[in-house]
């Protein structure tokens, strides 16, 4: 059925058919064209997807890639958006994952040149977290809370991240022996355990090992890990649905408790109360704690006195920014997982000594380079992570300059500023200039007429040389290495 528009004078047609005015063949054809990029770019994450379930595993991706969407692609930026529905699931993907999509997207379409993961607008729903045939069905509707803070005991930890793969160092080696001793058999010496560090350095891996060693350890264990936030969220729904009784009996269930990124439950005074709760209770029973934060718990602003009480009462373990000796460890013991992939010497001293910020940096950097090499069919070279880890090593590079190289190796061997540019020909003097040439060519972009400038005008086959002779030394005479490396250190810190 026809007819006019009283007020506008178009002509509709109505009888279910929606209004057609307005519609030109230009609208048309721009509408198909829009269509078919979105048919385009929904092939390609289907192919993406078929490859990263081989890749993850069926548990790791039901969980975590299953439930993103697909959002815009923005031709001018060459950004393409794709959309989790909570904040908890797009910073994992975010961490674990993004370098990952980055580049089979970049592989799959050129003129993606940057994907980003973030909350799906308007949703906060949450993830279902069930494994088995359950995960497998998209129409099964989310759990209550009650279900999910139960079921996250088994889905929650990431087989991946337990005590064989982490490697340790120096800087925390206290929170790996505490990790185990939490984790073992015999009753804790202390409880809670509350490990802090900076993101990227391994405090989420200690808490995933613990929950692993801990119910290989103890047949029947239930385990809880999660977030604050979702700790949170986990406690408002049950407060909205009246569940608050179930909600307690079961969380207070559980053998052992494990809390990420404390530091997100600041303010919500609600949910403070109720983990303070919790702790006690368990606690009283003997059960076992531990929780990880960016900070120590007295740098905790907003959090409830008797809940830093609590936090702190226990073993306060920190872990240490991983020195150069430990990213070095670091990347051996990952390239033990990739079968047929071979990184020379030089281009792991390089990502050891200049992704320096934290390790899972360090590690994403590696898998994306040995990604793209397999993928393009490259070998792996210093040339190669150079161009496609631009972005990583620009955020790790701190501009070290000639000057300070000079200043440190003088302090170090304790020469006069003015030795570095003298024309003495004294071995105790010409072996730190020469030292400090070669920590200019390494740490600064500087060519070799450049640095040769700076050490007096010398000409630059003498820094070549000087360069080529420390490399030499380095390999034979220990204590020349130990020279360098404690540089190094000084030098990067």
């Amino acid at each position: 059925m026809s007819g006019m528009d009283g007020g506008t004078g178009r002509m509709t047609r109505t009888g279910g058919f929606g209004s057609l005015a307005g519609r030109t063949p230009e609208k048309d054809k721009a509408s198909e064209m829009f269509e078919e990029e979105r048919e385009a770019l929904a092939a390609d994450w289907s192919d993406i997807c078929t490859g990263l379930k081989k890749d993850l595993g069926h548990q790791l991706y039901s969980q975590w890639i299953r439930p993103i969407e697909l959002g815009s692609f923005c031709q001018e930026t060459g950004t393409l958006d794709l959309f989790l529905p909570t904040e908890f699931s797009a910073n994992w993907v975010n961490d674990r994952f993004a370098d990952r999509l980055s580049l089979a997207w970049k592989i799959a379409r050129s003129e993606v040149r940057n994907v980003r993961v973030s909350v799906h607008p308007g949703r906060r729903k949450m993830v279902d977290l069930r494994v088995g045939p359950a995960a497998a069905n998209d129409h099964v509707p989310p759990p209550s809370p009650v279900e999910a803070i139960t079921e996250m005991g088994s889905a929650g930890l990431d087989p991946s991240l337990t005590f064989t793969t982490f490697v340790t160092g120096e800087g925390n080696v206290l929170a790996y022996n505490a990790a185990q001793r939490m984790a073992a058999t015999e009753a804790p010496q202390f409880s809670p355990l509350y490990l802090k560090a900076a993101t990227g350095q391994g405090k989420t891996h200690l808490l995933h090992a613990i929950g692993h060693q801990f119910a290989a350890a103890k047949a029947g264990a239930r385990i809880f890990y999660c977030s604050a936030e979702r700790f949170m969220v986990e406690f408002v729904q049950a407060l909205r649905q009246n569940q608050m009784i179930e909600f307690k009996a079961r969380l207070r269930g559980f053998d052992m408790l494990l809390v990420d990124d404390i530091q997100f439950i600041i303010g919500k005074a609600s949910a403070q109360e109720e983990l303070l709760y919790t702790i006690d209770a368990l606690l009283q029973e003997g059960k076992r704690l531990a929780f990880a934060a960016d900070r120590a718990p007295q740098a905790l602003d907003g959090v409830e006195p008797r809940l830093l009480s609590r936090l702190s009462m226990g073993l306060v373990a920190d872990i240490q920014p991983a020195d150069i000796d430990l990213r070095r460890k670091i990347l051996e013991h990952r390239l033990t997982r990739f079968t047929s992939s071979d990184v020379p010497d030089d281009v792991i001293e390089f990502l050891a000594r200049t992704i320096s910020r934290n390790v899972r940096e360090l590690v994403g950097g590696l898998n994306k380079l040995i990604a793209y090499a397999q993928l393009t069919g490259q070998p792996v070279s210093l040339q190669l992570a150079e161009e496609q880890l631009t972005d990583i090593l620009s955020a790790n590079r701190r501009r070290i300059t000639i000057d300070e190289i000079q200043r440190t190796v003088c302090q170090f061997y304790r020469l006069d500023r003015s030795e570095m540019a003298s024309k003495r020909r004294a071995r105790a003097v010409v072996r730190p200039r020469q030292v400090a040439m070669y920590l200019a060519k390494v740490l600064t972009p500087r060519s070799y007429p450049e640095i040769g400038r700076k050490f007096g005008g010398r000409d630059h086959s003498t820094v070549i040389h000087a360069v080529r002779l420390i490399e030499d030394l380095r390999t034979r005479d220990a204590d020349m290495d130990g020279d360098v490396r404690s540089l190094l250190r000084q030098l990067e810190s």
